[in-house]
């Protein structure tokens, strides 16, 4: 029986659990991570019976005989180091190292000690690929003369602003994140990657002295064969095709559709054959559609087990380290391969990205500290700050490439998270007003929503001893369906709470939270759908995205919807620092401009240049699919919360708002000028 370590209890940890479940004689029997709830948490649910907080310590301990590395890229040299030092196999996540060196150290350790290294490049297991690389190799249509691959991509970090996240730090790193896993397919058909020739897209300012380019073309001399790639990240439509090009036809794998399909001549004269190769090549792709679908239905009801194509790739991939391990062999995707790959992504990256320059630190005393400050409403609130000569102390996780106002000599920064108390205290420190921006995190299930959203709000306050605070809630805390009077600022949080989705659950929680704490000098402040330059165009209260193009309302989507500009709500923030008669109260920000989503969608369509579509629905629709998805997980032995009407018509928006108090109160002025919110909040998404 082979002894396992896993190395990180994140996300992806999970994934390596679940497919090392399926191998025969071999068991998960330690965990390793420096957050120790994490670790417990992941052991429970796999088995694992050790804990430890460092490799040193499962070392010592003698826990295990192979070491899954599943840590950011950075941390993989050092993490990876010891454990082949002392003999131990090793399987590291894509890519093997950070950089050509690293990976050059980790080689030598191998080698010095024998133990086997693999690298976890999970996509040359992908379904859809597998057939394709078998095509080609059987030489089922002739003899391969090139491969080309197109790589278009959406970046969730991209999209969400975070650029504080690695990727974005270094020339190499976005690449090595995300180029791997189309270059590591490219090498499989066409051989190691040698000198490469690149055309980089254009470029992106995404904070001072860091120019991102989205997009590049490369000329890939392999040893076997020419290719190319067409590499592009942060596209709104995904698009993941490698295509070998043969003697007698053209397969083409699909990776996100996971298909495949072939270009091939048939016996008959051109003209009937350009029909019946059509037709050959649309049954193919018919074909492979409807095996997808069978099995995920079938996977949904279990009558069989995971079979999603990452689940797959994983699962084999992960499978072929252990059978090379098994058989004393070198593992099939090995530590050089995973080096060529590194060299190649160097070689590309010196166009890909600028180094950002070192962020300032400024520690004087700060007039108003901003919790969450980095995030889309949070720069809007600094910059707001600053224009009106206030020195701003900012706390968020990561605080590497900002925006230019954080630069700025009256910007003070701090690296922390909402739930650290010793860290939220030292980013207070002795500010006389603080506003929370942080809602503190999600989490899978409602527990861990509450405590991350509800408990970081808590340790907020507590820190604020005698301070005032300017709580940023939602009006996602209140119910917003149907009912005969206005909502304004006096309106309490849902009292049926219970029966609303997580997230809104938690608002209301945590507003009634703050409001019963004694000798809390507190003003809520509950923002409608906020819009504006840095948001994304596709706001969730116009409806559900099942992807960009079509959005799926919550109602017929002809009520006015309570949209606010963020930068009327960094007015209002700064308002609320500064007036009397606030505290204790709660007020709703939402402007004097509210389009319905219909009007909305089809403006944002038009500016966007792009087909968009709003599709209306009724609760009772929406109602009865959500119906259908509980009972299907229910059925699957899955837990889930009964879908609630309640929910769906708070959803809806359909309630009227009056900010007269907010606008009395704070002296708020919204933006009442449609012209000039269309300017602001649907102009700045334009292509």
């Amino acid at each position: 029986m082979r002894r396992v370590v896993l190395i990180g209890a994140g996300f992806i940890a999970r994934v390596h659990a679940e497919a090392l479940r399926s191998l025969r004689d071999v068991q998960i029997t330690a965990i390793v991570d420096p957050n120790h709830a994490a670790a417990q948490s992941l052991a429970q649910s796999c088995g694992a019976a050790q804990v430890f907080t460092s490799v040193d310590e499962a070392l010592t301990a003698d826990a295990f005989d192979c070491a899954h590395v599943l840590v950011p890229p950075p941390a993989h040299r050092d993490v990876a180091l010891p454990l082949l030092q002392a003999g131990k196999s090793v399987l590291l996540e894509k890519p093997l190292a950070a950089s050509g060196a690293d990976c050059a150290v980790l080689l030598d350790a191998a080698a010095c000690s024998g133990a086997p290294i693999g690298v976890n490049q999970n996509f040359l297991h992908h379904p859809a690929f597998a057939r394709l690389r078998n095509l080609v190799v059987t030489r089922g249509l002739g003899k391969p003369n090139f491969v080309g691959c197109i790589y278009n991509v959406a970046l969730r970090q991209l999209a969400a602003r975070q650029f504080g996240h690695w990727m974005f730090d270094a020339p190499v790193n976005l690449l090595l994140e995300q180029a791997v896993h189309p270059l590591s397919q490219i090498a499989a058909l066409a051989g190691a990657i040698g000198d490469v020739a690149v055309q980089a897209g254009p470029a992106i300012e995404l904070a001072p002295g860091v120019a991102f380019h989205g997009s590049l073309d490369a000329s890939l001399a392999c040893a076997d064969l020419p290719a190319q790639l067409r590499f592009a990240v942060g596209q709104s439509f995904p698009f993941w095709q490698i295509t070998a090009v043969c003697d007698d036809g053209a397969a083409v794998a699909d990776i996100l559709a996971n298909r495949l399909f072939t270009y091939r001549r048939t016996r008959w004269m051109e003209a009937v054959d350009g029909l019946a190769s059509g037709m050959r090549t649309a049954g193919m792709v018919f074909g492979e559609s409807s095996r997808n679908f069978g099995g995920y239905v079938t996977s949904m009801l279990k009558l069989t087990r995971r079979n999603d194509a990452f689940f797959q790739s994983m699962r084999a991939s992960i499978a072929a380290f252990h059978a090379a391990l098994d058989a004393g062999t070198l593992p099939p995707i090995d530590g050089r391969f995973g080096a060529m790959l590194v060299a190649a992504c160097e070689r590309m990256g010196g166009v890909a990205l600028t180094p950002s320059p070192a962020q300032r630190r400024n520690d004087g005393p700060c007039d108003v500290a901003i919790l969450g400050g980095t995030g889309f409403i949070g720069t809007h609130v600094v910059r707001r700050f600053v224009a009106e000569g206030a020195r701003v102390a900012v706390m968020a996780r990561s605080v590497r490439n900002l925006p230019a106002v954080f630069s700025d000599d009256a910007v003070a920064l701090h690296a922390g998270d909402l739930r650290d108390a010793d860290a939220v205290a030292a980013a207070i420190g002795a500010a006389p007003v603080v506003v929370n921006l942080a809602h503190g995190g999600g989490g899978a299930t409602w527990e861990e929503v509450r405590d991350a959203m509800v408990g970081g709000a808590e340790v907020v306050a507590r820190a604020c001893d005698g301070r005032r605070l300017i709580h940023i809630g939602s009006i996602a805390a209140l119910y917003l369906g149907p009912q005969e009077s206005p909502v304004t600022g006096a309106t309490p949080p849902d009292p049926q709470a219970d029966e609303r989705a997580d997230y809104a659950r938690a608002k209301a929680l945590t507003d009634r939270m703050l409001l019963d704490m004694q000798g809390l000098k507190l003003c809520i402040l509950r923002p409608g759908l906020v819009v504006g330059e840095g948001s994304t165009p596709f706001h969730s209260g116009l409806g559900f995205f099942n992807n960009e193009q079509h959005c799926i309302g919550w109602n017929g989507g002809r009520n006015p919807l309570p949209f606010v500009l963020v930068e009327d709500v960094a007015d209002a923030i700064l308002h609320a620092t500064r007036a009397e008669g606030t505290l204790g109260r709660c007020y709703n920000l939402v402007g004097d401009v509210r389009p319905n989503a219909r009007d909305y969608i089809a403006a944002l369509a038009a500016a966007m240049q792009r087909p968009l579509k709003f599709h209306p629905q009724v609760v009772e629709l929406l109602l009865a699919q959500e119906y259908g998805k509980y009972l299907i997980k229910r059925a699957t032995g899955r837990h889930a919360s009964p879908p609630s009407r309640r929910d769906l018509l708070s959803r809806g928006l359909s309630a009227t708002f009056d900010c007269g108090d907010a606008k009395r109160d704070l002296g708020w002025s919204p933006v009442a000028d449609p012209a000039r919110f269309r300017e602001r909040a649907i102009l700045v998404h334009a292509g």
